[in-house]
């Protein structure tokens, strides 16, 4: 039986204390993410492989799946066996080198049924489809809402995790629209000790 996952989705900018502290708090934590992806979109790639280090030592050490985001180059040299990526990164990767035979969990980020359906035929594993609530991180859009995550849903074979205003007490809800987890930003990020 599948459980749900609870995925962190990193955002060091609304930390309160440096990330690795942050991620070594949630990993002690009662409400421990099964996964955490490393998504500091603005950090050149040898700043983020620096950092990746850190946390990926974290999330081995308390049994947590660490997923690099965006740097398939750093995923490699850090031996990792996950990546997330963004679709139109994800096609250019598999256009330059090949199916991502060396990751055996490829993420990708989708907005619609026909992304969905591409990221999953170029080789994602599991995918993130949102804006699903309202969010600070996307200020004056609505959110999409469970019909649309119902719809991505259903159209592919492999686990969907909602992304997007995400709160732990929606959990049922996601659940009934097919989801298979989802990703938390703020709500991880803003916890405290």
């Amino acid at each position: 039986m599948c459980t749900f996952k609870w995925i962190a989705v990193t955002a060091r900018k609304i930390c309160s204390v440096p990330l690795p502290e942050q991620i070594s708090y949630l990993a002690e934590s009662e409400d421990k993410p099964d996964m955490v992806i490393l998504r500091e979109k603005d950090l050149e790639e040898r700043e983020y492989k620096e950092l990746a280090w850190q946390i990926k030592g974290i999330c081995e050490k308390a049994g947590i799946c660490f997923v690099p985001h965006n740097f398939y180059h750093a995923a490699r040299e850090l031996g990792c066996e996950s990546i997330h990526l963004p679709l139109a990164v994800l096609e250019k990767t598999v256009r330059e080198t090949g199916k991502l035979t060396e990751f055996s969990l490829v993420g990708a980020s989708v907005h619609s049924v026909e992304e969905a359906i591409q990221a999953y035929k170029l080789g994602a594993t599991y995918l993130t489809a949102g804006h699903i609530f309202q969010t600070d991180c996307k200020k004056g859009l609505p959110g999409r809402g469970l019909d649309f995550l119902t719809q991505i849903c259903g159209a592919v074979p492999i686990p969907v995790y909602a992304i997007g205003g995400i709160r732990k007490e929606q959990e049922t809800f996601l659940k009934e629209a097919g989801a298979k987890g989802a990703c938390r930003m703020s709500d991880y990020m803003k916890q405290l000790r």
